[in-house]
């Protein structure tokens, strides 16, 4: 038999909702493919494409597929879903395939789209249709290209978990998605509380289909959450999984009792309660490191730069100024807009210097980073991730922070706070654009309410890249560490990662 040409292909479902209303049931969009393609043709298929060499990601190729052979675009849809990766063989067209599979949500005229009239057909189809998710099979009558319905079901997963599991999964995930205010691990917590409600609503008359749909409801709070906060998600989410993995060996039953599902979720409730602890650890790691890193007068003020509002920052501050003992500190806080998490800090923290009348807290204009860390003892920074090479991923607003206090102080110490769950071993996702208009409601509060910037590109941007050459040190749970640590701690994420994802 021929050796097999391997070939990777972005395969993207479009999704239409009622009245634009996501909790609703949507009908989704499948093209009949045209003569004139190579494989499967008048088969009924997604959008789909080739993974090309110039394509920075498979979601890259599923945007430009989607424009070539739709003149579809960011403006007439939004990312919906992605799905596990997954690979087949089809002897018939001398392909090993690998499918990354995503879905989008088409918008309507009153979301700034075109809906329906928006989709202008290529030569490589000759027609689409809409239909209910639930109509479409793999059955030879239904005329779809191979593994349709596996495609789907990767996106679609009320396939799978079923309508009630699978709507709580939905709503949990817009939740996630929307939740712009809460740091990287209160996400990871309210992610747990997701899990273990779907958990409670699964079929459990299979052991085997079981164990399979709680890695997947796993998968997707990784992946399709808020991906650029998703480390700590993934801890929490593996961290469970152990701990199903560890009750489903302890009983050979072929279905599962609720006695059972109620002993796995007790469980994964006490390590929600010990996860808690970490933070005390970090502030206590803090702690030790301003004592033996700056053995000065205890009269003379320890001068701190940071920005945004960490929890784990947060809760060290306060530990020091709640101390009678405490040395003063002369703490300095980025603004962070467009929502200000920085002054939500400092208001925090201003409620416990009364006790500490020789500390001070000043807000600084987000532009005013240099002349805020003149004379800074440490610059603070939190993290929403740590890539496995101890790059920091973090509130817009940190690159300059740190380059700025590097030349105006050069004896000024990057310090990261951050549980290790915040390490991910994998690719990082790109930049994550949020909505403009949390830059122009401010804009039109100094400049008045119908300010409009015609023709004018207006980017929000959350989050960007401290590279780990200018950080000296890492304060964890398990106090300070080095790059040499984020790499082991990297490689047993990647191990365990790959054991509950790899064959889903």
């Amino acid at each position: 038999m021929a050796q097999l040409a391997k070939r990777a292909v972005a395969v993207s479902f479009i999704f239409q909702f009622p009245d634009g209303d996501p909790s609703q049931k949507p009908r989704v969009a499948l093209f009949r493919r045209s003569g004139k393609v190579n494989t499967y043709q008048h088969k009924y298929a997604p959008i789909s494409g080739g993974v090309e060499a110039t394509d920075a990601t498979p979601l890259a190729t599923a945007w430009r597929e989607l424009a070539e052979e739709t003149t579809l675009t960011s403006t007439s849809l939004r990312l919906f879903r992605q799905g596990k990766p997954y690979s087949f063989a089809d002897a018939s067209v001398g392909r090993m395939w690998t499918i990354n599979p995503f879905s989008f949500i088409l918008k309507s005229a009153k979301e700034g789209g075109r809906g329906e009239e928006g989709i202008t057909i290529d030569w490589e189809h000759e027609g689409y249709k809409w239909f209910d998710p639930d109509e479409i099979t793999d059955e030879e009558s239904f005329q779809g290209v191979p593994r349709l319905k596996e495609s789907l079901r990767r996106v679609w997963f009320d396939i799978d978990l079923g309508k009630d599991a699978g709507g709580v999964l939905a709503a949990g995930l817009r939740a996630l998605q929307d939740d712009h205010a809460s740091g990287a691990r209160q996400l990871a917590s309210a992610a747990l509380e997701i899990y273990l409600d779907v958990i409670a609503r699964l079929d459990t008359s299979d052991r085997d289909t079981w164990w399979k749909n709680v890695r997947f409801t796993a998968w997707h709070l990784w992946k399709n959450g808020r991906e650029s906060m998703g480390a700590p998600i993934l801890s929490v989410v593996l961290s469970s999984l152990d701990i199903i993995e560890k009750h489903l060996q302890l009983t050979t039953e072929s279905s599962l009792s609720t006695e059972f599902i109620q002993q796995v979720c007790a469980a994964i409730k006490q390590f929600a309660q010990q996860r808690h602890q970490s933070g005390t650890k970090i502030a206590n790691a803090f702690t030790s490191f301003l004592e033996q890193t700056f053995p000065v007068s205890p009269n003379k003020p320890l001068k701190i730069v940071t920005l945004s509002s960490s929890s784990t920052i947060t809760a060290s501050l306060s530990l020091i100024l709640k101390s009678s003992a405490s040395r003063p500190l002369d703490i300095h806080i980025l603004e962070s807009r467009p929502l200000f998490e920085g002054v939500s800090a400092a208001r925090h923290l201003s409620t416990l210097i009364q006790d500490n009348n020789s500390s001070t807290i000043t807000v600084h204009t987000d532009a005013s980073a240099a002349l805020a860390s003149k004379d800074a003892h440490i610059l603070l920074l939190g993290a929403d991730l740590i890539d496995k090479a101890g790059n920091v991923s973090n509130k817009t607003g940190s690159l300059p922070a740190v380059l700025a206090a590097k030349h105006v102080s050069p004896g000024v110490k990057v310090v990261v706070l951050s549980e290790k769950e915040k390490v991910l071993p994998f690719d990082p996702p790109g930049h994550e654009e949020n909505d403009s208009e949390e830059l122009v409601r401010g804009w039109r509060g100094m400049l008045g309410p119908e300010m409009e910037l015609q023709g004018v590109a207006v980017k929000n941007v959350y989050f960007e890249w401290v590279p780990a050459r200018l950080v000296d040190v890492y304060l964890t749970e398990d106090g300070a560490e080095g790059t040499e640590h984020v790499e082991a701690w990297a490689r047993e994420v990647q191990e365990k990662a790959g054991h509950l994802f790899d064959h889903l």
